[in-house]
């Protein structure tokens, strides 16, 4: 394989040896580590969206055919998810965000050898195989998180692997440019990832790598599309003929969705810390998922089964059916779930479920004061805004993915009210986003490791 390799990096350097005009050599050297590393992670999106799929279908497939059998294999996802990333890939564990946010601030001279542990292509395999593993056991998990620390380690590989001869390029930049890709393949969301890169990750003036960043998520999303389809990750819910007097109903869900995502931000954090402290062996740990999981097939045995998975079909069916109105206790369901699973140890993303907890609260406030089907779409699509924002405190991000999911561009002041509306009020909660805090746990401790 290094031969191949070898081959490969000398015939390259040969061809563009024979390219006189030197700033267009170097410009197309600069470029092409980028274009290899979109056409990867479009590749990497778009199969793993279709495994995690999978899991959710057969996870339902299960249910169907017996329903008790949730109290099987709920104790063995949550158990077997949670050993594949202790045994294997420590840092794989839950979302990815947190850990290209890390890598992005470990990619300094000094300490970028670090970023391996974050970013490296054990991490991919075992970031697939464990959040599938977890979905299929009914953790309330999704993808997308996952896809962009997939995305942030495919492009780290591809800088890692060019010769000596290539121009340098900045580790920060391809990590925040692969991140950025990874969104907008897993949404096909092209400019929530642009706006991603710019509001979550980068602390480095765009116009340094705003080419590459654009080039990224283009043929990432280009790449997405040409193996899956041209598709919207929603559809297009209707949301015509309604009034500004909808702006009132928009603040008041997206206050109430950023108070509860604080919220639930902060408990999770509380529940990782306390099992940390609390659980010192693997026997505890693994008493303590086969509880979380009980309660959670428990809750979908006996009352509803939408605290399974992550969510996606309630969005669907709020949206684009006569049924929009959720009974009370789902939103409480859909963050019962996500704190469960996502403390659990084992990978798995919370952007989907952030979602699905917004669009249950919308839907539930809609119908409590009896808002006609097009109102109650525009109040769902806030509070999913309004929720991810109290998660990831990034409002303009939160609204954007929700606008290109839906191809709703007529609502970009209603999107952007709420998730304003959810950034400010989720600060009486919190001062800090998840994402954050977790961030800062994994640099202590390969920090720490690392002394």
């Amino acid at each position: 394989m290094r031969k191949i390799f070898d081959l490969i990096r000398r015939s390259l350097k040969k061809s563009f040896d024979n390219i006189r005009n030197e700033q267009l050599k170097h410009n197309l050297l600069q470029a092409i580590p980028f274009w290899i590393g979109s056409v990867i992670t479009g590749f990497f999106a778009v199969m793993y969206a279709k495994i995690f799929a999978w899991g959710e279908g057969l996870l339902h497939i299960i249910i169907d055919w017996h329903a008790w059998m949730i109290f099987i294999i709920a104790p063995i996802g949550f158990v077997l998810s949670w050993w594949l990333v202790k045994e294997f890939a420590p840092n794989a564990k839950g979302s990815g965000i947190p850990q290209v946010m890390a890598a992005v601030e470990l990619a300094n001279p000094k300490e970028h050898r670090k970023i391996r542990s974050l970013l490296s292509l054990k991490i991919i395999f075992f970031k697939i195989l464990s959040s599938t593993v977890l979905v299929i056991g009914g953790g309330a998990v999704g993808r997308e998180g996952p896809t962009i620390q997939i995305a942030g380690s495919v492009f780290r590989k591809v800088n890692e692997y060019l010769p000596e001869w290539w121009p340098k390029i900045s580790k920060k930049n391809m990590i925040m440019t692969g991140a950025a890709a990874g969104l907008a393949a897993a949404f096909n969301t092209p400019l929530g990832g642009i706006v991603f890169a710019v509001e979550e990750l980068s602390k480095t003036h765009i116009n340094y790598f705003k080419t590459a960043l654009f080039t990224a998520v283009i043929i990432a999303g280009l790449t997405a599309q040409t193996l899956a389809g041209s598709y919207l990750y929603l559809g297009y819910p209707k949301t015509n003929d309604v009034s500004l007097m909808v702006m009132f109903p928009i603040i008041l869900v997206a206050g109430i969705a950023g108070i509860l995502a604080s919220q639930l931000s902060v408990t999770m954090l509380k529940m990782s810390d306390w099992k940390k402290r609390k659980l010192k062996t693997d026997r505890s740990n693994i008493l303590f998922l086969i509880a979380c999981a009980l309660v959670i097939a428990s809750i979908a045995y006996f009352i509803n089964r939408e605290i399974l998975g992550s969510g996606k079909e309630i969005m669907q069916r709020v949206l684009f059916t006569q049924d929009k109105h959720e009974d009370w206790y789902v939103p409480v369901l859909r963050m019962l779930g996500p704190a469960l699973s996502f403390t659990s140890g084992g990978a798995g993303g919370i952007f989907a479920p952030a979602l699905t907890a917004g669009a249950s609260i919308g839907s539930v406030i809609s119908g409590a004061i009896h808002l006609t089907p097009n109102e109650s779409n525009v109040v769902i699509l806030g509070g999913m805004v309004a929720f991810l924002t109290g998660i990831t405190r990034a409002p303009f991000t939160s609204a954007i993915i929700v606008l290109e999911m839906t191809d709703r561009h007529s609502l970009i002041f209603h999107l952007m009210l709420a998730g304003m509306v959810s950034s400010i009020v989720s600060i009486l909660v919190s001062r800090h986003s998840l994402y954050d805090v977790i961030k800062l746990n994994f640099l202590n401790e390969i920090r720490n490791n690392d002394d």
